[in-house]
């Protein structure tokens, strides 16, 4: 009797354990549809942030200035803290104003020597942005120059062309991501000096050259065609012995028309600052420093790489990760390569440029860094910067006798 008491209870209660089980099972898959609906939409912004153009946005506190002094305190940053010799976006009756040494520091200022004057009459708001450009303008250079157009298939893309030398080796700067061509003008002075002549370009989507239909970057795989065309004018201009110089994603851009280019004949290198090698690495490190599962990498370049999520990305069409990444098609590089990157870079990690020297030893020279940060080479150690490609290109037989 008891047995069967028992046995009865047991038979009851199964269809509640079974009910327990499905509403427990019904809540899991409720959290999970929860929380991959969320990683998803926060990898679909982090995809359309990745190929959307960047706007310059205010990166530093302007706390005080001292028009008696020349001297401009700001907040403590990993970029305002570093030695050498910045620029800093501004708003107000100034626009942009060179940075010099840092003069003093504390746990949360720095106060660096103005190298642009300024006087009492100015007035600069608070928030700006940091900047490695130091030359804003190619006047400020006080070298000849003239501004050109260079005809590609989004249409007339602006060009500084300094001349040199005798007109046979030029040099093509491409600079990067949410940038403009000004970037480019601190290698100016060294290639000028050598006898090469500096085509300085801009590219589909970079707010200079025209806009694409879709008016998103490709991460070099359709800019580097743009770039293309600016190796053309310099044929048709006299040049023999063509140099590319790419700034971050300027070197990925230059990579890829080093694989590419029906224009390699005349390739005689290049020179790669700051360069990003792999997307797959930069998009990884990027995560890591917000903090983000790296599920959502995988699911931002799972989208970026497939045609059908483009309306969700904003990209014009799939981003194609297997033919940017260039470690993987380092045996396809024909020409010498210098890469300038800093370990403590911040922004693109060295990894990739390492990874490239040891696949391509013959090829690739790496000039390390360290402290200086993204694109910031040439303001941390000018000389040492200078030196290296100076140095790459006697070796090269690029420089003028």
């Amino acid at each position: 009797m008891v047995v069967f008491r028992r046995a009865a209870m047991r038979g009851a209660s199964s269809p509640a354990l079974l009910f327990g089980v499905k509403a427990a099972l019904a809540l899991v898959s409720a959290a999970l549809a929860v929380v991959l609906s969320a990683l998803t939409v926060v990898s679909l912004r982090i995809a359309r942030r990745v190929v959307t153009p960047a706007v310059r946005l205010a990166d530093t506190r302007i706390l005080s200035l001292d028009t008696a002094a020349q001297t401009i305190t700001l907040g403590r940053t990993p970029d305002t803290e570093l030695p050498g010799r910045y620029g800093l976006f501004t708003d107000g009756t100034e626009s942009y104003v060179k940075l010099g040494s840092v003069l003093a520091e504390d746990a949360t200022s720095v106060k660096r020597k103005l190298l642009t004057h300024i006087g009492d009459q100015t007035r600069i708001a608070p928030d700006a942005a940091f900047s490695g450009w130091y030359y804003d303008q190619p006047e400020e250079l006080h070298l000849p120059f003239t501004p050109e157009l260079i005809g590609s298939a989004v249409g007339p893309c602006p060009a500084w062309l300094f001349p040199a030398g005798d007109g046979d080796v030029w040099v093509i700067q491409v600079h990067g991501r949410g940038t403009t061509r000004a970037e480019c003008l601190r290698a100016v002075p060294v290639f000028h000096a050598l006898g090469i002549t500096s085509l300085v370009v801009s590219y589909r989507n970079d707010g200079e050259a025209p806009r694409s239909r879709t008016g998103t970057y490709t991460l070099g795989a359709t800019e580097w065609r743009d770039v293309d065309a600016a190796v053309g004018f310099a044929r048709r201009r006299g040049a023999r012995r063509i140099v590319l110089m790419g700034w971050s994603m300027g070197g990925a851009i230059a990579l890829q028309l080093e694989l590419s280019s029906a224009h390699r004949d005349a390739l005689a290198g290049l020179i790669l600052e700051s360069p990003v090698v792999d997307w797959r690495v930069v998009l990884g490190y990027q995560a890591k420093l917000l903090r983000l599962p790296s599920a959502v990498t995988g699911i931002a370049i799972g989208a970026l790489k497939t045609e059908w999520a483009t309306p969700m990305t904003g990209a014009g069409a799939a981003i194609p990760f297997d033919r940017l990444d260039v470690v993987a098609r380092a045996s396809e590089l024909r020409h010498p390569i210098l890469i300038l990157h800093s370990d403590d870079d911040g922004f693109v990690p060295s990894d990739a440029s390492h990874d490239l020297v040891v696949a391509r030893p013959d090829l690739v020279e790496m000039q390390v860094f360290e402290v200086a940060r993204h694109t910031k080479l040439w303001n941390y150690d000018q000389e040492r910067w200078s030196q290296s490609i100076r140095t790459w290109l006697e070796r090269q037989g690029l420089t003028a006798p």
